[in-house]
């Protein structure tokens, strides 16, 4: 379990541990459902902040995914900063049911990691790529550079990134996740060949989204 869902399994499981109490000395229907209520919350919140351990390929050229969910976009793009020449966007959606840590794509140095407040429309449209509010992080390595955005949608309101420019990853490194379901953007240059297709599953850390071309 991530520790960010301390905050939330906490409360949950001590409200529903004192309604118990209540109404073992109280008898009160009510009172039972309440507490029924706040545990199922409790098993809820165990299994969304889950972080299982993964096993991250090897290969020094393939590119993984950083999100659980389902590949919802495959596009190309053009002229963006960082990634010189055209490239191909992965976007990946998460559901309340996916995993929800974050993994690094590949090895490599943080160059930039900039939070931008925006709106919450629903992550799998395409406008959430540019209004929503985000956390873009743009990742060096020996083979190429590309941008990761984690992409807050209807209901997820936080997003964690725990790591900062300077700092060197490992691919599928855990650094940070969205709570409570959304959107993860990849950017890849064009030395990348995409070995995923549009609505695959996929897993952080595990499935190869591209490999570089020696």
């Amino acid at each position: 379990m991530t520790k960010e869902g301390y905050k939330f399994l906490l409360p949950a499981l001590v409200i529903s541990l004192v309604l118990f109490a209540i109404w073992a000395g109280s008898a009160v229907l009510v009172i039972l459902l309440l507490a029924v209520f706040f545990f199922l919350v409790s098993l809820f919140i165990l299994f969304f902040f889950r972080d299982p351990e993964r096993q991250v390929p090897q290969g020094k050229y393939s590119v993984v995914s950083s999100a659980d969910g389902k590949v919802i976009a495959i596009k190309p793009f053009d002229g963006l900063d960082f990634i010189e020449g055209k490239g191909t966007l992965i976007s990946v959606f998460m559901s309340v049911f996916n995993v929800h840590v974050n993994r690094a794509p590949l090895s490599g140095k943080v160059r930039f990691c900039d939070y931008n407040p925006g709106k919450f429309f629903p992550a799998f449209k395409d406008k959430a790529s540019l209004e929503n509010e985000q956390t873009r992080v743009g990742l060096e390595s020996e083979h190429g550079q590309v941008i990761l955005k984690q992409i807050a949608g209807v209901i997820a309101r936080r997003i964690v990134c725990r790591i900062k420019p300077g700092d060197f990853v490992e691919k599928g490194q855990r650094f940070g996740m969205i709570q409570f379901g959304s959107r993860v953007d990849l950017f890849l240059p064009e030395n990348v060949d995409i070995r995923v297709q549009l609505n695959q599953k996929v897993r952080a850390g595990e499935t190869v989204i591209g490999v570089f071309r020696e």
